[in-house]
């Protein structure tokens, strides 16, 4: 599954792009945000591409690496997961480098990644659980139409705020 934007090129990761995935998922910027146990070792990284491939195969999630066009370098990811069971809502996660935050780059990559949700997939809803904390995750939500759902909690990370974009 490979999705193209202008500047971007989004694609399935595999083992290969282990030390990139180390590089991003273990970033002290983007995990002051994000509660998760952060691959500390190459292993670590190369066990969570392995999750990630078998979870795609049992079409459980779509994820992709977000790299540039012109350097295939991984920079990010983005995926499609959480599915209803009736497959008509989905979640969007998302994490970028520092270094290439406000050059537009996650909001490119989200529309592609919406297009082909309600397009593709037929999604009638996109969710996104993000920190409070995080104003450049609400800003890129919000730029994307979706609605501050104020009285929905996130059960599991009170820290969370919640957000819904419908198809219509």
């Amino acid at each position: 599954m490979k999705l193209e934007t202008e500047r971007l090129v989004l694609k399935a990761i595999n083992e290969a792009n282990t030390e990139e995935i180390l590089h991003i998922r273990s970033n002290e910027v983007i995990n002051q945000y994000v509660k998760r146990n952060s691959p500390k070792t190459n292993y670590d990284a190369l066990e969570f591409i392995l999750h990630i491939k078998r979870k795609t195969q049992n079409k459980e999630i779509i994820f992709w690496g977000i790299s540039y066009k012109d350097n295939l370098s991984l920079i990010g990811t983005i995926c499609l997961w959480n599915f209803s069971e009736d497959r008509k809502t989905a979640e969007v996660g998302y994490e970028l480098l520092p270094e290439h935050h406000r050059k537009g780059i996650m909001s490119e990559a989200l529309h592609a990644v919406l297009d082909y949700g309600f397009n593709e997939l037929q999604l009638e809803e996109v969710l996104a659980f993000t920190s409070r904390f995080n104003e450049n995750s609400k800003q890129l939500l919000l730029k994307h139409h979706f609605i501050f759902e104020e009285y929905q909690k996130d059960e599991h990370h009170p820290d969370n705020i919640i957000f819904s974009l419908r198809r219509y």
